[in-house]
């Protein structure tokens, strides 16, 4: 058997087709290089909660959630970076004074700080998952937060980009961006794997597709893009495979040698 490398996919756009479907070619792969004794990871902007079902199909316990911010390794949690709930707190004054919701997040479910928002019900039904935010406005009180997700449009975040230093705001949706502690990284996230497996560099490995992988995808030693991804993060990689529908991860993983 070869020394073990652990790979490192992204979700939407990687894992799963546009239409949210695991591609048949793609489980096989997975499990061939369970089977050749590799390590088989996530690294996802998604909560843990999102994926569960993938995570069961696929038999994935390592993952990194929240670009960064919720992190486990075979079950058990390893890292975890929260929210400032004092920043947020403030910002979700804010978004309420200018009719912008916000969605809490923690690892295990989502809370909507208003009731059945036009912008919320959009942007959580393009997910084409099966939880929906009920309504918390105080989700925030006792739990650690690793994520929200403020909905504003394009021309209207600035005000918080400039207000709130302590947040990252990355955009996923014409109608809402994600709130994140700063300098959160999937890349980090990974780091933090790494460290802890004592793996060299040159065995680990990275597929992704959108903009929140071209961190990732510059600093893993062996990164591929999906052929469905934008040019920017093409450009980040070092490797580039079919897209997503067109057997894309089989593909990817025949080229660096790990099938």
């Amino acid at each position: 058997m070869k020394e073990q490398s652990v790979i490192f996919f992204d979700i939407d756009g990687t894992l799963l087709d546009h239409d949210k479907k695991l591609p048949p070619s793609t489980k096989e792969a997975i499990f061939q290089l369970k089977e050749n004794g590799h390590l088989v990871a996530i690294a996802t902007g998604r909560a843990p909660f999102m994926y569960e079902d993938l995570r069961e199909e696929l038999g994935i316990d390592t993952f990194v959630s929240y670009n960064g911010q919720y992190i486990v390794l075979n079950g058990e949690v390893l890292h975890t970076n929260p929210l400032n709930i004092d920043s947020l707190i403030k910002l979700t004054e804010t978004a309420l004074h200018n009719d912008h919701p916000v969605v809490f997040m923690d690892h295990e479910d989502m809370k909507a700080n208003v009731p059945d928002h036009p912008h919320v019900k959009e942007g959580i039904e393009s997910l084409k998952i099966k939880h929906f935010p009920t309504h918390d406005p105080y989700y925030y009180e006792g739990r650690e937060l690793y994520q929200s997700l403020l909905f504003c449009p394009e021309g209207e975040v600035k005000q918080y980009k400039d207000n709130f230093r302590d947040f990252d705001f990355v955009r996923w949706h014409p109608l809402s961006v994600d709130v994140l502690p700063k300098g959160g990284s999937k890349a980090k996230g990974i780091e933090k794997i790494v460290e802890k497996l004592n793996i060299p560099k040159e065995r680990i490995y990275a597929f992704g597709d959108g903009l929140n992988d071209t961190e990732m995808l510059s600093t893993v030693n062996n990164s591929v893009a999906m052929g469905n991804a934008e040019e920017k993060v093409k450009n980040v990689a070092k490797y580039i495979t079919e897209s997503v529908e067109n057997n894309g991860i089989e593909h990817g993983l025949k080229l660096v040698g790990l099938l």
